[in-house]
């Protein structure tokens, strides 16, 4: 495909739901900035499991022809009226509002100026892209949700994965003692990040053996969601990432005295303020599994739905 022209951009688009071989590289018209909207550069974009879930089943999106990606970083190249907390040549970075903000895998994407922070000068732009999905997903899930505080214990699942190792270090920020489960072979990986006791789900009964935590991350759902109840002390909270589920966990969480909270990630200026300053104060740190160019958005779909990858899988787009 040629260089895209001034009224132009590249981007990756699919015209039916499916694997990834539906997603193409495609020339669409840039858009321009409304009135508190400001038109991105992209320089790098996260690959996310919404984002193989949405290309697969349209989720909430509906039916393609659409363009995915909610984690951003780049240049503010424009800005619409009334846009006063940025200006062209501003590097930024942020989530897209979820769900139905997507499109920052091209060149360019619109964001509402809420959606977007400073990026911090120490912050390169695959960190950048790699952190504000998962990371606004841990710390709204910590913070707002279960107000994670100094010497509490937490557990965490999949610590390993995407929003899992950026919620052990918010939870590690937090003062919190950190119970991660992982395959063994993460194990090393896990203490790097600041996890103190790691469990290996694939030989331990993690339900019958982990006990009396104040805090549960589900980000696996299913069984593990009822399961992990029973890991809870009276009055712990349960926050799942997975919004839709069975009404067994509620009834569950009232039976033994805790609390089950069921979430989908916002966009929020505030939690990416606290992310960036977590970040600059090298608290927290994606871990990148890949990087991808643009163009080769199916390849990076293909790795990230294998399970295996340890972080976050990126796009640079420029």
């Amino acid at each position: 495909m040629t260089m895209s022209d001034v009224n132009t951009m590249r981007a990756i688009s699919q015209d039916v739901l499916g694997g990834p071989e539906v997603l193409r590289e495609v020339e669409l018209e840039r858009p321009k900035p409304g009135p508190n909207q400001v038109l991105v550069r992209v320089r790098a974009a996260g690959v996310n499991p919404t984002d193989w879930k949405h290309r697969a089943l349209g989720v909430f999106l509906g039916e393609p022809p659409f363009v995915l990606g909610w984690d951003v970083s780049g240049e503010v190249a424009e800005t619409g009226i009334g846009v006063a907390a940025f200006a062209p040549g501003d590097e930024v970075f942020g989530m897209l509002p979820y769900p139905y903000g997507a499109g920052s895998h091209a060149e360019y994407v619109l964001a509402p100026v809420r959606a977007l922070t400073r990026k911090p000068a120490s912050l390169d732009h695959v960190q950048a892209g790699a952190l504000p999905l998962v990371s606004l997903t841990a710390w709204q899930a910590l913070t707002e949700h279960a107000d994670v505080r100094p010497g509490q214990r937490v557990l965490i699942h999949a610590a390993a994965g995407g929003v899992g190792h950026v919620a052990v270090q918010i939870a590690k920020a937090r003062g919190a003692y950190v119970i991660g489960t992982a395959s063994a072979g993460k194990h090393d990986f896990l203490r790097e990040i600041g996890v103190d006791e790691p469990v290996d789900y694939r030989t331990t009964d993690v339900t019958g053996t982990v006990r009396d935590v104040d805090v549960v991350l589900d980000t696996l759902g299913g069984d593990t969601s009822v399961a992990s109840l029973r890991m809870l002390r009276p009055g712990g909270v349960l926050v799942s990432i997975l919004p839709v589920g069975s009404r067994e966990l509620d009834d569950e969480a009232e039976r033994l005295g805790v609390r089950a909270v069921r979430m989908l990630v916002d966009a929020d200026r505030a939690g990416m303020e606290a992310i960036a300053e977590l970040a600059s104060a090298g608290k927290l740190t994606a871990t990148i599994a890949g990087t991808f160019p643009l163009a080769d958005a199916a390849k990076a779909h293909a790795l990230g739905e294998t399970g295996r990858t340890t972080g976050k899988l990126v796009l640079l787009a420029g």
